[in-house]
């Protein structure tokens, strides 16, 4: 069976899409990175991309307006052309249709800086200073219909420090993202991911997992 071929969506500087490209060059992840899809012209990430020979492709979503379907129509076009069997969300920040999910069931892996359920949305950080929680973090997981509530592959706990700003804690709980993601990729990639339902069961013989405290 041949290598897992791995299409990324990015929409701003890439540190995570970064992460998989030094994962594969250390052998930590055996994977094809197939293809990058940016929606934001100029973006760094178009940037590391061509620097790790991973083709690109911008697909602009500003012309399709309110269109989302349009533009989604387009992201799709691209996929189908490069054979993308795992779809990786890596900082795309736009919202996709249930259709568009549909195309990839179980096959979406995105993240999110918090401890799923816990602040799902485009303000996490914030949120989670504004609570006085103790303790964030991120979350893998898979795309379903839901903002941010599909079933969860892998989190890590980031402590929450009195002096915190969004920007701070940001920083800290990226570290752990940039962890967590391409070993999210490989469990997927040899084929150790079984989702029953909401769970996400993983099977561990012979592969270390990271504490998620």
């Amino acid at each position: 069976m041949g290598r897992t071929r791995v299409g990324v969506l990015a929409s701003g500087r890439g540190t995570d899409f970064q992460s998989l490209v030094d994962a594969r060059k250390r052998g930590d992840l055996d994977v094809d990175l197939t293809v990058l899809v940016c929606n934001v012209p100029g973006a760094p990430v178009l940037d590391r991309a061509q620097a790790a020979n991973v083709p690109a492709v911008l697909v602009d979503h500003r012309p399709y307006g309110k269109d989302r379907e349009g533009f989604e129509r387009e992201v799709l076009k691209v996929l189908r052309e490069k054979r993308v069997e795992l779809l990786v969300f890596a900082g795309f920040m736009r919202l996709v249709s249930a259709s568009f999910i549909r195309e990839f069931p179980n096959r979406i892996i995105n993240i999110h800086p918090s401890l799923l359920p816990a602040f799902p949305g485009a303000h996490a950080h914030r949120e989670a200073i504004a609570a006085g929680v103790k303790v964030s973090g991120c979350t893998i997981h898979f795309v379903d219909a839901s903002v941010d509530g599909g079933p969860i592959i892998l989190q890590k706990a980031v402590p929450v420090l009195e002096d915190d700003t969004e920007d701070s804690l940001a920083a800290r709980i990226l570290e752990q993202e940039h962890v967590l993601l391409p070993l999210a990729v490989r469990l997927f990639a040899e084929g150790r991911l079984r989702v029953e339902g909401r769970r996400v069961r993983i099977d561990t013989r012979g592969i270390k997992i990271p504490p998620m405290a």
